[in-house]
């Protein structure tokens, strides 16, 4: 009683793998990479890294290892004390006509596939959760963009807000992630990477 340390909070990450146009994502590099990475480089007190996998870039293919993603990181919270702690997810997908990186606001309840997805599927001004109505509906993260962006500008990253994550497959899951972010009471985070880490050797 009142002996109780902070609480630990919990990242789990994802990317993505190849898509049209993009034969070798950088996000799925910096994901398979990361835990290791981390453990030479040291996490601050009270930062855990869980979860850390990358995603096939299509819509509904993603869904079954997202949602038994997403699931994994909250069993038994529910019955447990309010101390156990925070769960984030940040989710890093690629814009390749950005010159930025951005911290996406919100997403839209809209596939809109400029191409197909990785299965095949392009769906066009289809609602992604039909029963949230319609496309024009948006889920937005309940972590202070604005502040993470200023933090991230003072560090020296070339970052910013946006609001439109496009309609695409990082769009799609991110939906589904806040959805379920704002069900279980925790955070969800996506976050484009831009075109110059296409040039890296990650």
């Amino acid at each position: 009683m009142g002996s109780e340390g902070p609480s630990v909070i919990t990242i789990h990450v994802t990317g993505f793998k190849k898509f049209h146009g993009v034969s070798e994502n950088p996000t799925e590099k910096i994901v398979r990479n990361l835990k290791e990475f981390m453990e030479k480089k040291g996490l601050p007190k009270g930062l855990v890294l869980g979860n850390c996998k990358v995603l096939e870039t299509a819509g509904q293919g993603a869904l079954g290892p997202l949602y038994k993603l997403l699931e994994s990181s909250v069993t038994g919270r529910d019955n447990e004390s309010s101390n156990v702690g925070q769960v984030i997810w940040i989710h890093f997908g690629v814009n390749s006509g950005a010159t930025k990186f951005a911290v996406e606001n919100r997403a839209f309840n809209e596939a809109t596939f400029r191409c197909p997805d990785e299965l095949g599927w392009k769906p066009q001004r289809l609602p992604i959760v039909p029963s949230d109505g319609g496309i024009s509906r948006m889920c937005e993260t309940s972590l202070p963009v604005n502040e993470i962006v200023h933090g991230l500008a003072k560090l020296g990253y070339d970052v910013i807000p946006s609001d439109d994550a496009g309609r695409f497959v990082c769009n799609y899951v991110y939906y589904h992630s806040l959805r379920f972010a704002e069900q279980h009471r925790i955070k969800s985070l996506f976050v484009p990477l831009h075109k110059c880490l296409f040039h890296l050797d990650l």
